[in-house]
This record gives structure tokens, C-alpha cells and sequence, in this order.
């Protein structure tokens, strides 16, 4: 009998998330979830290295991971770390620290490989089709965008333009100034020619937009509809109208006041700002009615891979 429970740890810039699940021949259960806002690029990221504050909420998360991981009595742990870790000077370190006080393997995946298992995360979603689709997840440190459908990768990159990058950059007043704006859109024209010249020769009609910001920005929809998202559904459409109305409220908000929107957390109040800004800039370059939300990116996308490996290892054992 082939073991069929894994733990999947995502380290991202701004927020650790642990996911355990039951994996079947062409299904997954999740067993149990949770995400931590850790910041672990808050306070080093601009400089490349990990501040010692952010180390120390790390490892007490992964403690935390760790504990809930034994309790499930799983033993298959695949953790993946990605933009803050892969350009910190002092990142092997951390990893190798992981290492010793956790017994957790962490891999530093780049941008590409980020890039592949976001994309394989959305096509579990259910979110594509036969359409062409620019596919886009704001992380902390990078943000992922992919020109593809249900079947191919035709393009991808990551860039190191994440949302805690943008705003050390950007963002020093509350709420961000006009000329702040300004000075963002241009730096993301300047960052992001080779996306522009792919858009021009793929010509995705369709835009999905992965978990994290997006998720936040549909719970702000469904609440100003008076509306629950159902917790099984991966894929929700946010009207591009819609999207622009929340975008000129958190654009012109103080922090407080865009705490006490509908559907808004904490965990995302500040980031959401310069997210909704490159949102805006992407929608300007490939224009849709209607973004795509998936609630999975890269750590479901690991989940697909391990249950591609789980299909291949029953086919062994038969």
C-alpha cells in the first residue's frame, strides 16, 4: 500500500501555508490548511537577506507546521521556498537551519520552475480552457506570468517586482499619493518589456489571476454582493467594472478605512494597494471584461505533481 498522505509547506515572501491532504488516483482531499502571514521579506528584502525578525517568526510557523504534520502522523513533507529565500545572501543558511532543527527538506525552486507549478496549480483549478490566457500571481518578493491554456506553457517568466518590493519602492504614504502611482506604472513599463512583447505575439484573450490578492479582492466582491463564496469551488469571475471600483477604494483609503472593507484581512490591507495598481497596468496590456480568480497556484500545483507520481507508483505496484 502506497502511503497517500503529504504535507506541501509554501514559503512564500509574505505568507507560509501549509497544506495536508489524502491523495487518490485523479483527486486530492485536503485534510487541513492554514496560511500565516510570516513576512519573511519584511525588513531584508531590498537589501537580500532575511532579517533576523523574520527568521525568528519562520521558524516558530514551520514549528507550528511541524507539530500539526506529526500529529497527522505524515511523513511525506515537501516544502518549497521562492523569491525572498532564492535572493537572500544568507538563504542557504536559513535553509540549512531548516534542516537541522525541523527535519524539513526545503527546495528553493526559481522563477521558472515557480512560473511551471503555478501554471499546473490553475489547470487543476479548472480555471482554463481552449482559450489563450495570461495567467498572473502577485507574491511578495515575484510575481509569475504565464501565456497558456488547458493544455501548454506557450510562455512564462518571473520577475522580482513582488508586492513587498513594491511597496519599499513606492508606497510611502498612506494612502499612496498620485505621483507614487506615477512613478510605479512607470517602473512596471520598464520591468516588464518582455511580458509586453509576448502579450504582442501570443495574444492571450483571457486573464487569470492565482490565489493570494486575487483571492482577497473576489472575497471584497462577494461581500458587496451580500454573497459567500462556496468553499469547494476553485474558479470565480470578477467583473473587470467591479474590479476598478475596489481598486479606486483602496487606492483612496487610509489603512483603517480599508481595514473595515468587506471581506478585507489584515494579513493583505497593505500589499493590496500596489497589487491592485499592477492589476490595473496588466488590464491596460491584455483587456478583459472579466478576470478569472483560482484559488490554486503553486501549492497545488505541487499537489498535481504528487498525484501524477501517486498514479505512477500504483501502476508500478499493480
Amino acid at each position: 500500500m502506497i502511503p497517500n498522505k503529504a504535507a506541501v509547506i509554501d514559503m512564500g515572501t509574505n505568507t507560509f501555508h501549509l497544506v495536508m491532504v489524502e491523495i487518490f488516483e485523479n483527486k486530492f482531499e485536503t485534510l487541513y490548511k492554514e496560511k500565516i502571514p510570516v513576512k519573511i521579506g519584511q525588513g531584508g528584502i531590498s537589501n537580500n537577506t532575511i532579517h533576523p525578525d523574520a527568521k525568528k517568526r519562520a521558524f516558530h510557523t514551520l514549528q507550528h507546521f511541524k507539530n500539526l504534520i506529526n500529529g497527522e502522523s505524515i511523513t511525506k513533507v515537501f516544502a518549497f521556498a521562492t523569491s525572498a529565500v532564492r535572493n537572500a545572501n544568507n538563504g542557504a543558511d536559513f535553509v540549512k537551519e531548516i534542516k537541522e532543527r525541523f527535519d524539513i527538506t526545503v527546495q528553493v525552486i526559481d522563477g521558472a520552475e515557480e512560473a511551471q507549478m503555478i501554471y499546473e496549480g490553475i489547470r487543476l483549478s479548472g480555471s482554463l480552457n481552449g482559450e489563450t490566457s495570461l495567467m498572473m500571481d502577485i507574491g511578495g518578493g515575484s510575481v509569475e506570468f504565464i501565456i497558456g491554456n488547458s493544455q501548454e506553457v506557450l510562455w512564462k517568466q518571473s520577475f522580482e517586482i513582488g508586492g513587498q518590493r513594491m511597496l519599499d519602492l513606492f508606497h510611502y504614504h498612506d494612502p499612496i499619493l498620485p505621483e507614487e502611482i506615477k512613478n510605479l506604472t512607470a517602473y512596471l513599463e520598464e520591468k516588464l518589456q518582455s511580458l509586453a512583447r509576448a502579450i504582442d505575439t501570443y495574444k492571450p484573450t483571457g486573464l487569470v489571476g492565482a490565489s493570494g490578492t486575487f483571492d482577497t479582492l473576489t472575497d471584497i466582491y462577494y461581500a458587496s454582493l451580500h454573497q459567500h463564496k462556496a468553499r469547494t469551488q476553485q474558479t470565480f469571475q470578477l467583473p473587470k467594472a467591479a474590479f476598478e471600483q475596489i481598486a479606486r477604494q483602496l487606492l483612496t483609503l487610509h489603512k483603517e478605512d480599508r481595514l473595515k472593507i468587506p471581506g478585507m484581512i489584515p494579513m493583505r490591507v497593505d500589499m493590496i494597494v500596489v497589487a491592485s495598481c499592477l492589476i490595473e497596468y496588466i488590464l491596460q496590456l491584455v483587456p478583459v471584461d472579466t478576470l478569472i480568480c483560482s484559488n490554486y497556484a503553486l501549492k497545488e500545483g505541487a499537489i498535481a505533481r504528487l498525484m501524477g507520481r501517486h498514479t505512477m507508483a500504483n501502476a508500478e505496484s499493480r
